[in-house]
């Protein structure tokens, strides 16, 4: 497995996200599961690894740190990011307090908002590019009805096959009706 973990950290507290499980195709994130489907005790291994490398730096801001699990339940550091990153995208909409939110009140010096998840399950899709010309969105309408369902399209005026032009973020109860939501939506909105 792939994991990722944010934290937010300032002179007036620490916060958490949950472990998340990321799911490359092609060396290019493909899609979030959050929580990750690992047992509880790994997911709190991994955060209380992501905060130790924070401290250890002193860090104060929002910190990104993506993990590999091994066949032994490894967990080995793979990468860090000491901003706002893809991985964490979901929690615009998932979680009390957003990653981007989160990196303005630790840089600010105000204490960090609830990295809760507001349901039990987010799936995040990166929404690439299937074509290199110029971008336009091809999105049904049954996209933007969904309750739970979040579009976000960033703006860029030219696609590239792989581009990131976008995320769609699927909140729920259950993950596999999340990944199927998310599947099926993502196959229909093209770029």
């Amino acid at each position: 497995h792939e994991l990722a973990v944010l934290v937010a950290r300032n002179r007036t507290g620490t916060v958490t996200y949950p472990c998340v499980e990321t799911l490359q195709v092609n060396h290019i994130c493909q899609t979030v599961i959050a929580p990750a489907r690992i047992p509880r005790q790994l997911r709190e291994q991994a955060c209380e690894l992501a905060v130790a490398a924070t401290e250890a730096i002193n860090g104060t801001g929002l910190f990104a740190f993506e993990f590999f699990l091994t066949e032994s339940n490894e967990i080995l550091l793979n990468e860090s990011a000491p901003r706002p990153h893809n991985s964490g995208h979901y929690t615009i909409e998932a979680c009390e307090t957003s990653q981007f939110e989160n990196q303005i009140r630790a840089v600010c010096g105000f204490p960090p908002g609830a990295a809760t998840m507001r349901k039990p399950v987010a799936v995040m899709v990166n929404l690439l590019g299937k074509h290199n010309k110029k971008a336009a969105v091809g999105c049904p309408t049954e996209v933007f009805m969904a309750q739970d369902a979040h579009l976000h399209v960033y703006g860029k005026k030219d696609s590239r096959v792989g581009r990131k032009m976008g995320h769609l973020t699927i909140l729920g109860m259950d993950v596999d009706d999340c990944l199927k939501t998310a599947d099926n939506f993502e196959k229909q909105i093209i770029f």
